[in-house]
């Protein structure tokens, strides 16, 4: 594996990860986990068995809690969960349990909009205050959300810090965007530089529900989920009708030797940036789906992929919910307990998918690392 595509995973993963997972994995990011050690290429029975072996391993030491799916042109070779759902230890994970994405859920975001624009209700190239009146940085599109060249700085965490008491118990997307809109910052150019801000994707949230006139929640599960019929997957946040839902993990961490809940938290009414649940079953139809589905032609869906060129005339590598890289796009996440990453090779058509749900700060990292090595072998 090139040294400047594993450096660009590591930007990539702290910057998916929200300000406390981002904190702690840059503390233990070096902290290694055991080789994983095949003698015969992964796809082979005794490939899978050493994965296997290797990932039980790491599950026994409480180095691992989650879930790895591989897949090769749109086949699932290697498909399994090891660990527990939440932190009663009682229900195993499964290829079906749904785990809190994180960061994660950009690209699934990015698709609401890219859906929005294919029905004609929205332009890529329009000043987000065609759709958002009350925005105050007037010369950032939607396009500069999407490619997170908008300028605007990631504040959206310390405006709800300190604005707690005006807008409620829970602070909901419509509320995230009004704080951005009355108290905005001082902003980059739009299109000068690549900044990751979750701010932009909480904004893109904000444009699907004026747009669409229903709640994210509810476009999201109306526009993409049930559609491609990924039975696990939906926006849930702490507005939601439902206060759990078949197959949910929920998010917890090891404190000595006591296992400790971690739960949403006064910001968790907010999604867009994160918000989406997903399990491994659906990231088999998500993967095939960016290759060929009814909702988006593959015309269309090259926008997503597409890397923008920047004022100064430099390619930066953000597409729509994507980092890119030479017929590669991948993404990581982190918030609460989560833990997530996932990798596609559009030459080798290979797909990588982890999910854990343990705050698994420790070992995550070198995981991953070890992982895309394999996938440099298919």
């Amino acid at each position: 594996m090139k040294n400047t595509f594993v450096k660009g995973i590591i930007i990539v993963l702290l910057a998916g990860v929200l300000l406390w997972g981002a904190l702690q994995l840059m503390v233990s990011i070096k902290t290694s986990v055991p080789d994983l050690e095949l003698t015969t290429a992964i796809s082979s029975e005794d490939g899978i068995a050493s994965l296997d072996q290797w990932l039980s391993t790491l599950a026994s030491e409480d180095s691992f809690n989650g879930g790895v799916l591989i897949t090769k042109e749109g086949t699932p070779i290697f498909k399994k969960a090891y660990g527990y759902t939440d932190h009663l230890r009682t229900t195993r994970l499964s290829s079906t349990s749904s785990f809190r994405l994180a960061s994660v859920s950009k690209q699934f975001t990015a698709f609401g909009i890219m859906l929005l624009e294919n029905k004609g209700l929205l332009d890529y190239d329009a000043p987000v205050t065609t759709y958002i009146p009350t925005f105050p940085y007037k010369d950032v599109t939607v396009r500069h959300l999407l490619n997170m060249t908008s300028g605007i700085p990631d504040g959206y965490l310390q405006l709800a810090d300190q604005h707690k008491l005006t807008v409620g118990n829970v602070l909901s997307i419509q509320e995230a965007v009004s704080l951005l809109c009355t108290y905005p910052s001082k902003a980059a150019l739009p299109n000068s530089w690549f900044n990751y801000s979750n701010s932009n994707y909480i904004l893109l949230a904000g444009i699907i529900e004026n747009v669409s006139g229903q709640s994210f929640e509810v476009y999201m599960q109306q526009a993409i989920f049930d559609p491609l019929e990924m039975k696990n997957a939906r926006v849930w946040n702490l507005f939601s009708k439902d206060k759990t839902f078949p197959n949910k993990t929920l998010g917890f961490e090891k404190q000595g030797d006591v296992y400790i809940p971690m739960y949403p938290t006064f910001i968790d009414g907010v999604s867009g940036d994160g918000g989406i649940f997903s399990s491994l079953d659906d990231f088999v139809i998500w993967d095939q789906a960016l290759y060929n589905n009814s909702l988006l032609s593959q015309e269309k869906l090259k926008e997503a992929f597409t890397t923008p060129t920047l004022t100064d005339g430099t390619v930066s590598d953000y597409g729509f919910g994507w980092s890119l890289g030479d017929e590669v796009m991948q993404h990581s996440g982190g918030w609460l307990a989560a833990r997530t990453f996932i990798y596609r090779n559009t030459k080798t058509k290979t797909c990588l998918v982890i999910l854990d749900n343990s705050a698994n700060t420790l070992h995550f990292m070198s995981i991953q690392e070890k992982l895309l090595e394999v996938m440099d072998t298919l």
